[in-house]
C-alpha cells in the first residue's frame, strides 16, 4: 500500500515538474511569430529593393545572383539551404518588327515597340538589359493581313463576329489584355482561322481610364508605351520534358514534337502597347464594335474590319536549353521530419519585377527570418518546414512544375500541404483561394491578424466585408507554382495576396518605385502577408493534429454538382451516383472529425508518457492522402498531366478555374456534336469523378472495403 501511495505521489510530483519545466506550447510561438516584436517592415523593404535592382528573366545572370541572394539570406536563418539546378528550354527574341500600312495618303508606320524611360527614372541605367517586348514561346515567323478587333479575344468574342458577319480566315487579329491567359487569346485566334495576333494594353482597362488620367510614375497607371509581356505557352513545365524533369543529359522531345503537342502556338503574335494598339484601332473600318467592345473616353471608335489597315508582323525568337535555379531551404521536423509544410514563391521576373514576384520573395524571406527568430528561443516545428524559390515560373511554371516531376514519389507520400505567395502585395484587400479542406485553417489565420490598412479591424474583417463570408477562391486555374502540387499530384494548398490585378503588370514599370509610391508604401502590406502566411505554415507544422475539415469540400463539390446538373437537365445524365458519394465523403468528414475530438479527449495525466501517437499519425494520414485520391492515373482526356478530376484551368482560360474540368470538357465537346457517343462520354466523366470522390472517402475512414 505504502509503495502504491508513494509511486502516485511521485507521478504528482514528476507531472508538476515536467509543467514547471517544460517548453513553451507552441501557440504561445505562433503568437510571438505574428507580434510586432518579430516583424520587420525594413527588412521586408531591403529585400524587395535588392532583388529589383536589375531586371532578371529567368536564365539570366541577374537571376543567378537573385538566387545567390536567396540562398545567402536562407542560410542565415539557421537552415540547409541549396540550389536544385534544371536545363530547360526557354525562348528570347531575336528580332521583331511590326509595320502598319494605311490607305492613302496616309503613309505606313514603323512602331519602335519600346517602353520609354521617364525623367528621373532610377532605372534607367539598366533599362537595356529589360528583353525586347515579346511572348515567350511564340512562333517564329512573318506574316501580313488585314486587321481585325476581337475584343478579349474569347470564344464569345469570336461567336459574336460570327453573327455579325465578320470573317477572320486569313487576318491578323487585334485583342485586348484583361479577361483571359494571354496564350488562350493566341490559341483562339488560330482556331478562327487566323494568321497572327497582336495583344494590346487597352487604357480603359489598365490606363486609368482615358480623359484626364495621369500614369506612373505620376500614378499608378500603365503609361501609354507599356507593355505587359508573358508566355504563351499552354502547358506546365519545360515543354520539351513534359512529366519528367529536366536534368542534365535526359530524354527531351524535338522542337517539332513540342509542336505537335498542341501546347504551344502555331502563328506568331506580339504583345504591343496602348498607344500603338489605338494607332492600328483608328486604321480598323467597317462595323462600329458593341458598346461593351469600346475603349475609354478620348479613344478612337472601334471598329471591326477587317482592314483596311493591313500589318506586317514579324518575329523571330531563338531557343536555348538553359540552367535554372531553384533555392530550397529546410528547417527539420523534431517528432515527424517526414512530413513536410511547403512554402513556395518565385524569383524569376519579365522585368523589375517588384510585385510580380519579389513582393512574394520578401515576404517569403520575412517569414524564415522570423522563424530564425523563434528558434533563439527555443521553438522546434513538430514537422519538416521547406522554403522553396522557384526559378521559371513566368515561362510556365517550369522551376516548381520540374522539381515536383522529380520528387513525385515522395512529394505524394510525405507533403502536407503547400502554402503559394507570387504577387504577395499591389495594393490593399486581403484575397485566398485554397482547396477547401484548408477555408477553415485560412479564416482562423485571418482572425487573429489586424488589417494592414485599419488598425481597428482584423484581415478577416476587412475580407468578410459586407458578404459576412469570405470568398475563397479555388486553384483550378494555372496561374502560379500550386499547380503542379494540386493539379499533377493532389497537394492540398493555398495561395494568398493583397491587392489583385494591378496596371503596370508584367511592364519595365513594375519596380520598386511603384511598389514605395502605390503598391505598399509603408511596407506594412507585406508584412501582414509574410504573417497569415507563416502562422497557416506554423498551424500545420506544429499542430499535433492536422486542422483539415473536409465538410467545406463535400459542401463545394455539391454545389459544384448541382450547377452541372441544372446545366444539362435535358440531356439525360444521371448524377445520382455522385451526389451518393459525395454524400459518403461528407459522413466520412463528419467520422474523423469525431475520432479526432475522441482521442482528445481520452488524453489524461497518462498521456505525458504513453500518448497514442499512432491513432494520431494514422488519423493524420488519412487527413493528408485524401487530397490524393481526387487525382487519376490517367489524367485529363487530351490533357494527361492534369490528374485532379476536381480542379483544372478551364480549357480556354488557363487563368480561370474550372469544378469538374473533365465533365466540363466533355459537356462542351457534345453540345458542338450532339451525338449519342459525345453525351456517353459525359457520362463516363460523371462516373470518373464519382469514383475519385468515393476512395478520397474511403481514404478518410481509413478502412478496407
Amino acid at each position: 500500500m505504502f509503495k502504491a501511495i508513494a509511486a502516485t505521489f511521485l507521478a504528482i510530483a514528476t507531472s508538476f515538474s515536467i509543467l514547471l519545466f517544460s517548453p513553451p506550447p507552441k501557440s504561445y510561438y505562433h503568437s510571438l511569430f505574428i507580434s510586432d516584436s518579430l516583424s520587420d517592415n525594413v527588412s521586408i523593404s531591403h529585400h524587395l529593393y535588392t532583388l529589383t535592382r536589375r531586371p532578371h528573366v529567368a536564365g539570366s545572370q541577374a537571376n543567378a545572383e537573385a538566387a545567390a541572394y536567396v540562398l545567402s539570406t536562407l542560410s542565415s536563418c539557421n537552415m540547409q539551404a541549396h540550389i536544385v539546378s534544371y536545363e530547360v528550354l526557354l525562348t528570347y527574341p531575336a528580332s521583331r518588327s511590326l509595320t502598319l500600312t494605311r490607305p492613302p495618303p496616309e503613309p505606313p508606320i514603323t512602331f519602335d515597340l519600346k517602353q520609354e524611360i521617364y525623367d528621373g527614372d532610377p532605372y534607367a541605367d539598366v533599362a537595356n538589359e529589360v528583353l525586347p517586348t515579346s511572348h515567350a514561346y511564340a512562333k517564329s515567323g512573318s506574316v501580313t493581313g488585314p486587321v481585325v478587333y476581337v475584343n478579349y479575344g474569347r470564344l464569345e468574342d469570336y461567336d459574336t463576329l460570327k453573327e455579325m458577319g465578320v470573317n477572320v480566315t486569313g487576318t491578323i487579329v487585334l485583342a485586348r489584355y484583361g479577361q483571359i491567359y494571354r496564350g488562350d487569346i493566341v490559341m483562339n485566334a488560330f482556331d478562327a482561322g487566323a494568321i497572327g495576333a497582336l495583344v494590346y494594353t487597352d487604357r480603359k482597362d489598365y490606363g486609368g481610364g482615358g480623359g484626364d488620367a495621369k500614369w506612373f510614375p505620376d500614378d499608378k497607371w500603365m503609361p501609354p508605351t507599356g507593355v505587359q509581356v508573358g508566355t504563351v505557352y499552354n502547358g506546365s513545365g519545360d515543354p520539351s520534358t513534359p512529366g519528367w524533369a529536366s536534368t542534365q543529359g535526359c530524354e527531351r522531345l524535338s522542337v517539332e514534337e513540342v509542336e505537335r503537342s498542341g501546347d504551344v502556338p502555331l502563328i506568331p503574335s506580339l504583345p504591343i502597347s496602348g498607344a500603338d494598339g489605338e494607332t492600328i484601332l483608328r486604321s480598323i473600318g467597317g462595323q462600329i464594335a458593341k458598346d461593351d467592345w469600346q475603349g475609354s473616353n478620348g479613344a478612337p471608335t472601334y471598329k471591326l474590319g477587317p482592314g483596311p489597315g493591313v500589318v506586317n508582323l514579324n518575329y523571330n525568337g531563338k531557343q536555348v536549353i538553359a540552367t535554372i535555379q531553384n533555392v530550397i531551404g529546410v528547417i527539420e521536423g523534431v517528432e515527424e521530419p517526414d512530413r513536410f509544410v511547403i512554402l513556395g514563391n518565385h524569383r524569376d521576373a519579365w522585368t523589375f519585377g517588384a510585385v510580380d514576384p519579389n513582393s512574394g520573395t520578401a515576404a517569403l524571406l520575412e517569414v524564415a527570418q522570423r522563424l530564425w527568430k523563434l528558434q533563439g528561443i527555443g521553438w522546434k516545428p513538430r514537422r519538416t518546414i521547406i522554403f522553396c524559390n522557384w526559378d521559371a515560373e513566368e515561362y510556365g511554371l517550369t522551376g516548381s512544375t520540374e522539381w515536383v516531376e522529380e520528387n513525385r514519389e515522395l512529394l505524394a507520400s510525405r507533403a502536407v500541404a503547400y502554402l503559394n505567395v507570387d504577387c504577395a502585395v499591389s495594393g490593399a484587400g486581403f484575397h485566398a483561394a485554397a482547396t477547401p479542406q484548408l477555408d477553415e485553417l485560412l479564416k482562423q489565420a485571418a482572425q487573429q491578424i489586424q488589417d494592414p490598412d485599419n488598425s481597428s479591424q482584423t484581415i478577416y474583417e476587412q475580407w468578410v466585408g459586407s458578404t459576412h463570408s469570405p470568398v475563397i477562391g479555388r486553384l483550378g486555374g494555372a496561374g502560379s507554382d500550386y499547380a503542379a502540387f494540386v493539379q499533377h499530384i493532389g497537394v492540398p494548398a493555398a495561395d494568398m495576396l493583397f491587392g489583385g490585378g494591378y496596371p503596370v503588370y508584367h511592364s519595365m514599370y513594375d519596380d520598386y518605385v511603384w511598389m514605395e509610391n502605390f503598391g505598399d508604401p509603408m511596407f506594412h502590406r507585406h508584412v501582414a502577408v509574410a504573417s497569415v502566411w507563416g502562422l497557416v505554415a506554423l498551424r500545420l507544422a506544429d499542430e499535433e493534429f492536422l486542422p483539415f475539415d473536409y465538410h467545406s469540400y463535400a459542401f463545394e463539390l455539391q454545389k459544384s454538382a448541382k450547377e452541372l446538373e441544372d446545366e444539362i437537365s435535358d440531356k439525360g445524365i444521371t448524377f445520382s451516383h455522385l451526389f451518393k458519394s459525395i454524400k459518403e465523403l461528407s459522413e466520412a468528414a463528419r467520422k474523423i472529425n469525431n475520432q479526432r475530438k475522441e482521442i482528445k479527449e481520452a488524453k489524461g495525466w497518462t498521456s505525458m508518457w504513453r500518448n497514442n501517437h499512432v491513432k494520431v499519425r494514422e488519423l493524420n494520414d488519412r487527413l493528408m492522402m485524401a487530397e490524393r485520391a481526387f487525382t487519376d492515373c490517367d489524367g485529363l482526356l487530351r490533357r494527361p498531366w492534369y490528374k485532379h478530376l476536381i480542379y483544372a484551368p478551364s480549357r480556354h482560360n488557363d487563368y480561370g478555374s474550372t469544378s469538374f474540368p473533365g465533365i466540363n470538357d466533355a459537356i462542351e465537346k457534345a453540345k458542338n456534336l450532339n451525338t449519342v457517343e459525345s453525351w456517353h462520354l459525359v457520362q463516363h466523366e460523371v462516373w470518373r469523378v464519382s469514383r475519385a470522390v468515393r476512395h478520397a472517402s474511403l481514404v478518410l475512414k481509413g478502412e478496407l472495403t
